[in-house]
């Protein structure tokens, strides 16, 4: 059985890796042939818009999914009934749109932060009014990773980022001096059995993910974390994991965007859980039984980031893997492609099992060692005071 996977990044290598034990087969589709998954899978190489690509990816497979959020809805639909697509084309839209997505949170009753559509310079006089400073000003559209966005604290650096990024739809959202961030990952399956792992603690670093400590240990915030991903699980009749990011101020979770895909925050579960956030979700869009989602290590997921363009694939994997190596309880997910600034070279997993002191998993020195040798001090200084 063969699982068609739309994006060949580390995420889709990560869901081959799990699907190999299950007796599954994979087939990528990706514009290079120099991906991540790639390395474990054939691949399809071109435009992810190119429908008789798409078509043979239909016909090659038993099921198609994704690993990425900005795929094109209107070539997957295309496809029509000549493919199975999960997780749900519905919410995968959503997804795409922040205003959409923010309404959803409304009528499922989950709070999330003040917004404003921003259309127009009259939009945007209205949304400072009724919303305030400081604020934040978005893509509607295609932003993630801290891209096509801006902080704004006055209305001239309002005005500055909304010729940056006029021309698009815009969000303006209102700006939360949250506590810290947290994430929950839950996975459901056709006939509607559903799957919720505990609570991720995250950090970010210029927009992106750098380092998740789980099972993160807030009983109340887990129930109510866990209640509202159920409410958007039903609302789609969802197939599959999904991912709901939040702020958390004062003991209150604040909804901030989700992810229709596996997470970069749920890594941790390949170590740390029972099953991992990609066997289940391998497990839910082929309709099987879930796996348990419990703990079973105190975890914490580091991501190492090329600093600067140009450093060889080699050097930035072969810099995670030596530090890996010399480091007991870490586990090393490196993996290699075309390296970018600012693009993940590799992952690596530290964790002591339930019942250890959570604050080895951070304090030993792996995640430290490990990103200096990425040639970030600047990050390695805040993990240390994590």
């Amino acid at each position: 059985m063969t699982i068609g996977i739309v994006g060949g990044g580390q995420l889709g290598r990560m869901m081959a890796l799990a699907g190999y034990p299950l007796g599954l087969d994979f087939l990528f589709l990706d514009r290079s042939a120099d991906t991540p998954g790639a390395q474990v899978a054939p691949a399809l190489v071109g435009e992810f818009t190119d429908r008789k690509l798409l078509r043979e990816l239909a016909r090659r497979s038993e099921v198609i999914t994704f690993d990425w959020d900005n795929v094109s809805i209107e070539s997957l639909r295309a496809l029509g009934r000549s493919a199975s697509i999960a997780p749900p084309l519905a919410a995968l839209a959503m997804s795409q749109d922040r205003i959409a997505e923010k309404k959803l949170f409304g009528r499922l009753g989950i709070p999330t932060t003040r917004y404003a559509v921003v259309e127009s310079q009259a939009s945007l006089v209205r949304a400072l009014r009724d919303v305030g400073l400081p604020g934040v000003l978005k893509t509607r559209r295609l932003g993630y990773d801290g891209k096509g966005q801006a902080v704004v604290r006055s209305i001239e650096e309002a005005w500055r980022a909304f010729e940056r990024l006029r021309g698009t739809a815009l969000i303006y959202e209102e700006f939360i001096p949250f506590d810290y961030e947290v994430s929950i990952i839950g996975a459901r399956s056709r006939r509607g059995e559903i799957a919720i792992y505990p609570l991720n603690h995250n950090l970010h670093r210029d927009g992106i993910l750098r380092l998740t400590r789980a099972p993160w240990g807030a009983p109340a915030l887990q129930r109510t974390a866990a209640r509202h991903l159920r409410r958007v699980l039903e609302h789609f009749r969802y197939e599959g994991v999904l991912n709901i990011e939040f702020f958390v101020r004062g003991g209150r979770l604040l909804a901030n965007e989700t992810a229709p895909r596996v997470h970069n925050s749920g890594h941790w579960t390949i170590e740390g859980a029972a099953t991992s956030q990609f066997e289940n979700h391998l497990r839910a869009i082929l309709d099987l039984t879930l796996g348990a989602t419990s703990g079973v290590r105190i975890t914490a997921h580091f991501h190492g980031i090329a600093s600067h363009a140009g450093i060889a694939p080699a050097d930035g994997a072969n810099a995670i893997t030596a530090a890996s190596l010399a480091i007991a309880k870490l586990q090393n997910e490196g993996w290699l492609g075309a390296v970018k600034k600012g693009k993940w070279v590799g992952t690596s997993n530290i964790g002591v099992l339930q019942g250890g002191n959570a604050t080895n998993v951070v304090a030993e020195s792996a995640l430290v060692r490990a990103e200096a040798r990425s040639h970030n001090k600047e990050f390695r200084d805040r993990i240390v005071q994590a």
